[in-house]
């Protein structure tokens, strides 16, 4: 990687004691991820049966301990997420976003990712520069006796002189997005293209090492950067090749 790259790492989390699920097969993915038989979660040391194991979270100290710098903890939030059948705790909605860095200086593009700012917060930021304040507090060399409703000597503030956009928050209302291949869980396209867009300059190279159906080579393709991507399952990457070929 690049002096100046970053990483972006979203893995999910699950619970100790699942075990396999016997005779049982999912439908959507009757192989499993890459065709194990087994689950790993049956045992695992210092967790009891039904505890939250935190995988996202011991991955990313573990990157960060190993030379890393964690950066954000990006909260992807899903209104339409996968049902659950549980009912001695809350169904999950969203999932972890990691951004790490390889050193202390790297491309950010942050007002590639800006958002625009409330309606109210234009309103909030006019009213209170015509009256001599920023953000309810008197600003330096205004005049203070301006009322709330009486604007400045030399003209009140519009829409225009105001900044439309703020920095980009952490939490990310993000839904899934139907995929009609044959891959049980495709990020949505979106949820690629807000990372790339932050950390990729146009022209550029990501590197996607569990590349699934392709989400993140199409959405590179459509942004004007490269793209390399690593799979194991035979099936996604002739979905991925298909996919980004426009064929499905």
């Amino acid at each position: 990687m690049r002096p100046d790259g970053t990483l972006w790492l979203n893995i999910s989390d699950t619970y100790a004691g699942k075990s396999n699920q016997g005779d049982y097969i999912a439908p959507k993915n009757p192989k499993g991820r890459n065709g194990q038989a087994v689950a790993l979660n049956n045992k695992v040391e210092g967790c009891k049966p039904k505890d939250m194991i935190g995988i996202p979270w011991m991955l990313a100290f573990s990157l960060r301990e190993s030379g890393w710098y964690l950066r954000n903890d990006v909260i992807w939030v899903k209104e339409n997420p996968m049902p659950e059948s549980v009912k001695d705790r809350c169904s999950r909605c969203y999932e972890h976003i990691f951004l790490f860095s390889k050193s202390k200086k790297y491309f950010f593009d942050y007002k590639a990712i800006s958002e625009p700012i409330a309606p109210t917060t234009v309103e909030r930021l006019k009213r209170g520069i015509n009256d001599g304040k920023k953000y309810g507090k008197p600003v330096p060399g205004q005049p203070q006796q301006q009322t709330i409703n009486r604007p400045r000597e030399h003209g009140s503030i519009t829409d225009d002189m105001i900044n439309p956009l703020r920095n980009k928050r952490d939490v990310w209302i993000i839904n899934t997005v139907p995929f009609k291949g044959g891959h049980y869980a495709a990020y949505p396209p979106k949820l690629v293209e807000t990372c790339l867009l932050a950390s990729c300059p146009v022209g550029g190279v990501v590197l996607d090492p569990f590349f699934g159906s392709g989400t993140t080579g199409l959405v590179a393709k459509q942004l004007n950067r490269r793209y390399v991507g690593i799979e194991l399952n035979p099936d996604y990457t002739n979905l991925a090749y298909a996919r980004i070929g426009g064929e499905i």
